[in-house]
């Protein structure tokens, strides 16, 4: 526990829970720490509505049981976030602005056993839905609940973050990440509220983390057209977590990202109304002038139990796009029950190569366990297959 001349508590600092804006007070006290050599900000019980807070070096923002921080429903309470060598045009999903944002920030940690509410469905027209009762992507931006850029030495603990209006945590450039214990939910009705997006990062770690959205609940990305000076994603590592989507549970990649390397993904229960792990590359994802650029390789899957109502397992590059490489796959000790294949597809311009596959039980309802194709170095050891409505 920090030194009590550490702590700054954003009550002193002009912060109440009763209905009031508290941008300014919470921030002041994120100022004041960081101004004093890093410390820790306390939050106290209470409900704390605020537009986008700005992360300092050296702060820890400490969120104390029965804290929730709201984010406001008002777009004018947001900032956009702003850093050299980011480039904000044309951001996914329209949206560049945090409720918690950091810049080139290090030694930042973001704990407690509080609640960050991203306040989501204020953002969309509860009006307009489509048939299955899914909010309709609104014009205006959608604040996510973190954008982290460039930071270093990074912790995210204990905390719950909840209704996060588009993804949840964004993760840019940063380096030396730890997020664990934390708990991610989202209404099922909004759209692209992914969990974690790791995204152009080195030596991240997720651990023992539950994660229920609509869309993706982890991402791991190498951003190509957001960044004056584009990185690998590298040494990622996902361990001991509970996976819930209406999506899939694991991305990697898009056709036009860069390189993404040395990732382990362990122990892991993914739950999922649509697929579970997917390294897809299809043509609606390549930026334009593009051919494809992405380079993924050195990727390890284990002790995984997979449940999903359609394809476990796609690894797909679609004809005519032609990635530097796509190889190199290893998937061990799974558990899988799903409604389709599992699918080993490339193209014409890009084999996938070297795929691993051992001590595995794959179900599936379909005609077909496995689907390979333009695939060189498809390997399975001491794997069970089973297909057919039998199973």
């Amino acid at each position: 526990m920090p030194e009590k001349q550490n702590l700054f508590d954003i009550r002193e600092y002009g912060a109440s829970n009763e209905n009031a804006l508290n941008t300014e007070a919470i921030q002041n006290a994120i100022d004041a720490c960081h101004q004093a050599g890093g410390g820790t900000v306390v939050c106290p019980a209470g409900c704390f509505i605020t537009g986008t807070l700005m992360m300092k070096s050296s702060v820890e923002l400490h969120l104390a049981p029965g804290c929730r921080i709201k984010g406001s429903k008002d777009l004018n309470d947001y900032a956009r976030l702003e850093g050299a060598g980011f480039i904000t045009r044309s951001l996914p999903e329209k949206s560049g602005i945090p409720l918690i944002g950091a810049v080139e920030a290090q030694d930042i940690a973001i704990t407690g056993n509080g609640t960050i509410d991203g306040s989501g469905i204020a953002f969309y027209d509860p009006d307009k839905t489509d048939q299955s009762g899914k909010f309709d992507k609104p014009d205006t931006p959608r604040p996510r609940i973190m954008m982290l850029y460039k930071c270093h030495n990074l912790r995210i603990e204990n905390v719950s973050l909840v209704d996060s209006p588009c993804w949840t945590i964004w993760l840019m450039q940063c380096e030396n990440v730890n997020v664990r214990n934390v708990k991610i939910t989202g209404d099922i009705r909004m759209r692209n509220n992914d969990g974690i997006d790791i995204d152009s990062c080195k030596n991240v770690c997720i651990s023992d983390c539950f994660v229920d959205t609509e869309d993706d609940c982890i991402a791991v990305r190498a951003m190509q057209r957001r960044y004056e000076s584009p990185q690998p994603c590298e040494n990622i590592t996902v361990t001991n977590c509970i996976l819930e989507s209406r999506c899939q549970g694991i991305r990697v990649g898009c056709p036009g990202d860069g390189v993404i390397r040395n990732g382990v993904f362990t122990n892991l229960v993914i739950n999922s109304h649509n697929n579970g792990i997917i390294i897809q590359n299809p043509h609606r994802y390549l930026p334009e002038t593009s051919t494809g650029d992405a380079d993924v390789s050195n990727l390890i899957f284990s002790n995984i139990a997979l449940n999903c109502r359609n394809i476990p397992l796609w690894i797909s590059v679609e004809e005519g796009i032609s990635l530097k490489r796509l190889s190199d796959l290893h998937f061990s000790d799974l558990t899988v029950k799903s409604g389709s294949p599992c699918i080993i597809q490339g193209s014409r311009e890009t084999i996938v190569e070297n795929v691993f596959f051992s001590n595995s039980d794959i179900k599936t309802t379909g005609e077909d366990a496995v689907i390979c194709r333009n695939c060189q170095g498809v390997r399975l050891n001491n794997v069970t297959l089973s297909n057919g409505r039998s199973c």
